[in-house]
């Protein structure tokens, strides 16, 4: 293993913990120090010099390395290079671009070294105590290491939640799917959260309660479970609850953002994943939303009706959010294995979903018998079963949309999905005056209802 920092350490001790023999390597000497302290007696050995760490593996040499994404990758691959021989295999744990990814498999194919991008999720303890695991790139050399990756990855159902992929970049393509539906959940969940702080009116612990009902539902999933106990999580400085000190502002990092880009190239509607990205931009505008909320002020009306049935009808539109998100995601790996021949099978990607893994939810079951009942399925809302829990759920949505819009809390990514739905269940869109539009002020032609090709007019004088 290159790199020792959490990830990195806490995938060691989980190999060691299943009795592989397992070296490490960092520059920093410090981690290489705190992974020999950790070890103890098991089999595993620290590294403060790459030539040193290069003479602990046994030929065919495997390196799994988990840095940074981008020129740490570059640079570990070629402090590497000189001490491989063809034959042996590299492999990229972190969230690495899957073009880079690519890129870098064709280069050291050339070399005769085998290398796979592997997405790994769950955090800290996942990766200590089984994460979700998501390799790509060639079969035979996945093969190699397929053992040690079923023996640490996190069982559902007995099952490991690891699968080989797919060719090429397709491990990391799908973490980076992964990783957009993972952003839009929790931005769904935060709306709920704003909803019910100022609209309803309520204390972290009644929200701590109504998370922890919601978990023990349909709405079951490591992001609400961590949720309801955030809220009872008080602050050793303050005594307050921590979250009532944490600043409001949440960036966005690259794979969140990669997955919006690539969706836009290959022209999927990811419309809430997308706005979720925008409010974390939003939210770091701290400086600007504190001039403007003086100008802009308008009192939040005091909630006068029944809170239990508000919260009901919360608890439905997050699930109908949820069940989008993940529809949106699904259908962007649809159409990327299709364009990039990666062959997914998308029933294999929500099995290894189901545990280990960030988005890890009750909800992946349906989904996987989605798509055993329909593997070309192109969006999860043409199931029946998932379209009719959604359909079910919709005046809820719409009564939450519009008390946010009544009371003037943003609540864009269920606003987003409402539009989304409605937008997807329409026969018809006025995508017609745009074509009309765009051919009038730019001669970019139309097509016609009821003819084949494409037509050209002359609007006349503006």
């Amino acid at each position: 293993m290159v790199g020792l920092g959490v990830m990195g350490r806490n995938i060691v001790l989980n190999l060691a913990d299943h009795g592989h023999s397992v070296a490490g390597y960092d520059r920093d000497s410090a981690q290489v120090a705190a992974l020999r302290k950790e070890a103890g007696d098991r089999t595993v050995q620290g590294a403060e010099k790459m030539p040193e760490f290069a003479g602990l593996l046994r030929r065919p040499r495997a390196v799994m390395m988990l840095v940074p994404a981008g020129a740490p990758v570059d640079a570990v691959i070629r402090d590497l290079l000189p001490l491989l021989d063809r034959g042996d295999l590299i492999i990229d744990g972190g969230n690495s671009h899957f073009k880079d990814t690519d890129l870098r498999s064709t280069t050291l194919a050339e070399r005769g070294i085998d290398f796979i991008g592997v997405g790994v999720s769950g955090g800290e303890y996942g990766a200590r105590h089984g994460p979700s695991i998501m390799p790509g790139g060639p079969r035979e050399a996945y093969a190699r290491v397929q053992p040690l990756f079923e023996a640490i990855a996190a069982k559902a159902d007995d099952s490991p939640c690891v699968a080989w992929l797919g060719p090429r970049s397709s491990g990391h393509y799908v973490k980076m799917v992964h990783n957009g539906i993972e952003y839009a959940l929790m931005q769904l969940i935060a709306e709920t959260y704003d909803l019910m702080k100022r609209g309803l009116g309520m204390t972290d612990d009644e929200m701590g309660d109504v998370y922890d009902g919601w978990n023990r539902g349909e709405l079951n999933s490591y992001l609400v479970e961590i949720t309801a106990r955030i809220f009872r999580q008080k602050d050793e400085k303050t005594g307050k609850r921590l979250v009532d000190v944490i600043l409001d502002e949440s960036r966005q990092n690259g794979t969140g953002m990669w997955t919006s880009q690539d969706a836009m190239d290959l022209q999927v509607p990811l419309p809430t994943i997308d706005v979720s990205l925008s409010t974390r931009n939003l939210s770091a505008l701290k400086s600007e939303r504190e001039a403007a909320a003086p100008l802009f002020a308008r009192p939040i009306p005091k909630f006068s009706g029944d809170r239990g049935a508000f919260q009901a009808q919360l608890r439905d539109a997050l699930y109908a959010g949820t069940i989008a998100t993940f529809a949106q995601g699904m259908a962007l790996l649809s159409k990327a294995s299709e364009h990039y021949k990666y062959d997914l099978d998308l029933e294999t990607i929500a099995r290894i979903w189901r545990g280990g893994c960030i988005i890890r939810a009750q909800l992946l079951e349906p989904i996987r018998a989605a798509y055993r009942a329909k593997p070309d399925q192109p969006n999860l809302l043409l199931d029946p079963g998932l379209g009719k829990a959604v359909m079910a759920r919709q005046e809820s949505l719409r009564t939450v949309v519009g008390a946010a819009a009544a009371w003037g809390i943003a609540a864009p990514a269920l606003m987003t999905t409402l539009g989304y739905l409605d937008g997807y269940r329409s026969a018809w869109m006025p995508a017609n005056l745009v074509q009309a539009q765009r051919d009038n002020f730019g001669s970019h032609t139309y097509e016609r209802i009821d003819a084949k090709g494409v037509f050209h007019t002359q609007w006349g004088p503006e």
